[in-house]
């Protein structure tokens, strides 16, 4: 379990990344939902001890996190959004590298431990290629066979599919959940439907505050019978966000399809549909972005 408490973070700059942001995370995924600049990237820095926090407490188990960095680091995985290899070197070789500075020093050890993890991420075929010709999917596989060395206890990965084509994303989250029997894994994305297809616990951050937590089957029940979508001329847009608490758009066929919040009927021409991970992250942006005009 991964237990954080009223962790804060500001930036030199005045930008308040963090805002009293607690959770617990149990073994398994865990999805955390937000847009860009919500502060994802910033708590995955600082659970991975790359940052300090002006404030607050990050648990593993009994192990103090942020009070003891070398064991912590000795028991995490971390798959950043872009994380840079040597092109001209192979991933057989990179890897073993890798090994090397987690402390596997023997090389019969480290040859037996490379050639399980590239078959584990599906790379083995391709173990004597240069890493500068994987890829995109290539990449982000050898990268959680990196993240794997050492057997940790805790794996962060951070917007892993940005990029990714529809086959190699199916491959890498099958990765992911294959892992994710076994330990902690945190899944920061701003990609709705990779939290929805993966993970059992997920929370929504929005601004450096988390606005929801749970598991996404009861955050969806919450809005059972209170979405309503209907098709409207893409110029009546900014009339309906103004009436109403639009939470998507999207466009359908030449017009637009609108998704509203409402207890009861909107007006004619709605109809009520069964909502959506989709509908709850929208919601609750919408709740963040109200909250901060107020």
């Amino acid at each position: 379990m991964l237990t954080i408490r009223n962790l804060c973070k500001t930036y030199p700059n005045g930008v308040r990344a963090l805002t009293d942001v607690s959770l617990d995370i149990p073994n398994g995924m865990f999805g955390l939902l937000g847009p860009n600049g919500a502060g994802k990237s910033t708590l995955m820095r600082t659970i991975a001890t790359l940052q300090e926090p002006d404030s607050g407490t990050i648990r593993l188990g009994e192990l103090d996190v942020l009070a003891d960095k070398m064991t912590t680091r000795s028991l995490l995985g971390y798959l950043p959004q872009e994380f840079g290899v040597y092109p001209k070197v192979s991933a057989e070789a990179m890897l073993d590298h890798f090994a090397v500075l987690k402390g596997i020093t023997h090389r019969g050890e480290r040859r037996e431990l490379v050639a399980a993890l590239l078959r584990q991420v599906n790379l083995y075929d391709a173990r004597k290629r240069k890493l500068g010709g994987f890829s995109g999917g290539m990449r982000q596989r050898f990268g959680v066979a990196q993240a794997l060395i050492g057997n940790p206890k805790l794996i962060i990965v951070d917007e892993p599919t940005a990029g990714l084509d529809p086959e190699e994303r199916q491959r890498f989250l099958n990765l992911l959940a294959e892992i994710g029997e076994r330990v902690v894994v945190i899944l920061s994305t701003h990609i709705v439907e990779d939290v929805s297809e993966l993970c059992p616990r997920m929370a929504i951050i929005a601004e450096g505050r988390v606005r929801l937590s749970g598991e996404p089957r009861e955050t969806i029940r919450a809005l059972e019978g209170r979405v309503w979508r209907r098709i409207i001329d893409k110029g009546a847009l900014h009339e309906y966000q103004e009436r109403f608490t639009v939470l998507s758009t999207r466009l359908s066929g030449g017009a637009t399809l609108i998704h509203v919040l409402a207890d009861s009927l909107p007006e004619a021409g709605f109809e009520r549909i069964a909502p959506d991970l989709e509908d709850v992250y929208f919601g609750q942006l919408h709740q963040a972005a109200t909250a901060r005009a107020a």
